[in-house]
């Protein structure tokens, strides 16, 4: 609802600018090139998000993303402790971890809310518990080993090699998942006392 709130105020404010500054026509303008360069964005992107939930389709089927899964058990049961007695917690969350570490963050959707909604049903109240934070923290500022959707954006605009950007990716989404999990876990601690 809010959104919605500051969305009209910025397009009202684009508006009475548009008019204060006379440049109306050059507004209507941009505004038509914007729509058709989001249209174009959109068709170009969708072809990439098919194959690449194509391939987390496939990997799930050859047995990749159980392998993972089982990697990630250790990890995720200390981030998670809920996900040890909750097999359907800990299949949610390791899908999107998995899906996260592929760069899809729609395909890792469903599965983070499958998991934020089983961990909503621990909470006292309507309070998100500490594991839930963590999830919305470690969900948004995911791990990326291949950002397909950041390549598919870049291929679309005319670079020639999408994907140089990897190292960088790397290094930020360790860095920034790293962090945000451990402010959750401090603040957690914090906060009860």
């Amino acid at each position: 609802m809010l959104m919605s709130y500051i969305w009209t105020a910025m397009i009202a404010l684009s508006l009475l600018a548009a008019v204060v500054t006379g440049r109306g026509g050059e507004l209507a303008s941009a505004v038509s090139q914007g729509a058709q360069a989001g249209i174009t964005l959109v068709i170009s992107l969708a072809g990439s998000i098919c194959l690449w939930t194509g391939v987390g389709r496939l990997m799930e089927k050859a047995g990749v993303t159980g392998a993972l899964s089982r990697l990630l058990k250790p990890l995720l049961g200390r981030l998670f402790p809920s996900s040890r007695q909750d097999p359907q917690l800990a299949g949610s969350l390791s899908a999107n971890v998995c899906a996260n570490f592929l760069g899809l963050g729609n395909a890792a959707t469903p599965m983070g809310i499958q998991a934020a909604q089983r961990l909503a049903r621990r909470s006292r109240d309507g309070i998100a518990t500490d594991e839930l934070c963590r999830l919305i923290v470690l969900n948004t500022a995911s791990i990326q080993l291949i950002p397909a959707t950041v390549a598919a954006v870049r291929s679309s605009l005319g670079c020639s090699s999408p994907f140089d950007i990897l190292p960088a990716v790397w290094v930020t989404s360790l860095c920034s998942a790293g962090l945000g999990v451990t402010a959750a876990w401090i603040i957690g601690k914090l906060w009860k006392k």
